[in-house]
């Protein structure tokens, strides 16, 4: 899932991996605006509310704005600057770094977040567009740009292009690869719609407040180690039939060389 990379990819390790990371998208962005009242996952509310201040002359005001929309790309600089200056190294798994880092800063926020002094709502929102710039960077890199998992204006929009593209004739050839992009972005929207629910259920209707962003770290970090323990079970299972085939081979060269003394 965090391992295949590009064109290795299938629609199964995409799937996978846009599921988890939406439904996390999903829940920081309604934990978010729950505790801030500001959009964590995308910058273009930010935007557009920066203008609005340049534009009425209240620079300092806008100020703020500017600092989220700089944390979001921030975020996706960092991230793949971590890929690209770690990703010749075999042994290593670049994209789990990233993961890694999100899951630390989530549960940095949700801890401090129970100590009312050390608040800072400004920093915080911050910290989580940093960390959706983040997720949103590797998960584009990986999937080759095919999985965007922390906004959804693209995914409604090539989504009714390809609802659209069905109607036609002439994209027939390509029918079965427009049906797996469409199934992909309906999983990533609904999984967002979750995550959303989810969020919303244990901030307010459970009172876990801040603490809802824990829920979103556990749920990267069970993902990292199943991806990783399944990888080692592939591994040893491969290995274990290779041991066989060779014993087998062995036997066989034994008994070819045995009959022919005989």
């Amino acid at each position: 899932m965090f391992r295949h990379q590009g064109k290795r990819r299938t629609l199964k390790h995409n799937l996978r991996i846009a599921t988890i990371l939406s439904f996390v998208a999903g829940i920081v962005n309604v934990t978010g605006f729950l505790a801030f009242s500001e959009l964590t996952t995308n910058v273009t509310g930010h935007f557009a509310l920066f203008i609005r201040d340049v534009a009425d002359f209240k620079l300092w005001k806008g100020t703020i704005y500017f600092l989220y929309i700089f944390s979001f790309l921030f975020g996706s600089f960092f991230s793949s600057f971590l890929i690209e200056k770690y990703k010749e190294n075999k042994k290593l798994n670049v994209y789990v770094i990233p993961t890694v880092i999100e899951s630390v800063i989530l549960i940095g926020l949700a801890f401090f977040s129970n100590f009312p002094k050390t608040e800072n709502p400004q920093l915080m929102v911050c910290l989580l567009l940093f960390v959706m710039g983040l997720q949103n960077s590797f998960v584009t890199k990986i999937s080759d740009a095919v999985v965007r998992t922390t906004h959804l204006t693209g995914l409604f929009t090539d989504l009714g292009i390809e609802i659209s593209q069905l109607l036609f004739p002439k994209y027939r050839p390509k029918r079965a690869h427009i049906k797996s992009n469409i199934k992909l972005r309906l999983y990533i929207i609904c999984f967002f719609f979750f995550g959303g629910l989810t969020g919303g259920f244990f901030y307010s209707k459970l009172d876990w407040k801040l603490n809802t962003l824990l829920l979103g770290a556990l749920i990267l970090l069970i993902s990292l180690f199943y991806d990783d323990f399944r990888l080692r079970l592939i591994t040893t299972k491969r290995r274990h039939k290779r041991i066989i085939k060779s014993i087998f081979k062995s036997r066989k060269h034994m008994s070819t060389i045995v009959d022919g003394k005989e």
